[in-house]
């Protein structure tokens, strides 16, 4: 699989390039509508799923090891079309998918510290963080926009370093990988 990657470290190099410019992006318009955010993102999703789908099909070789790769470029490509089409659906759905997942999760850590609570001094702590997760949920509920912007930072800071950590990447491995020759060579 390293050399899979390596011989296509240019598709690497375009996802980085498309992940650091949304970053870059986020925080050059920190006003961006909800519906711009989940347009930005489908573009993004888009662009890195055909990046790391066109890895997998350039060099075929490799067998099943690009098995990942291509589910990755799938999805990707998937959720990136679902974005595109439907932005204002998927930027609700996501701040509310994240809301449940802040209420459950904070309910269960609440609970997890009351049954702990014979067993393991601190379990106030546990209990701590279950209600600031069910606030959380709560805040993203009442508030879904202000819970969009306050993401849209943490969404932005990930793409800045997801792009700047695969750009380092694709470089080692294009310097790694002159020394395989390429397919049919």
């Amino acid at each position: 699989m390293v050399i899979l990657l390596a011989r296509n470290w240019w598709a690497l190099a375009w996802r980085g390039l498309v992940a650091v410019l949304f970053g870059v992006a986020t925080f050059a318009w920190p006003g961006l509508t909800l519906t711009a955010l989940t347009m930005l993102f489908g573009t993004f999703a888009l662009l890195d799923g055909a990046f790391a789908l066109a890895a997998t099909l350039v060099d075929r070789s490799h067998g099943s090891y690009g098995g990942a790769l291509m589910a990755e470029g799938v999805i990707g490509i998937a959720v990136g079309i679902l974005a595109l089409l439907w932005p204002v659906q998927m930027a609700i759905a996501l701040i509310y998918l994240i809301a449940a997942w802040a209420l459950v999760t904070g309910v269960l850590e609440i609970v997890a510290a009351l049954q702990l609570r014979r067993e393991v001094d601190g379990e106030w702590l546990l209990v701590m963080v279950g209600i600031l997760s069910v606030f959380f949920g709560l805040a993203l509920v009442l508030w879904p926009r202000a819970g969009a912007l306050a993401l849209l930072w943490l969404i932005g800071a990930y793409a800045l370093l997801f792009g700047a950590f695969l750009l380092a990447l694709a470089l080692r491995l294009r310097a790694w990988g002159r020394r395989f020759p390429s397919p049919g060579v």
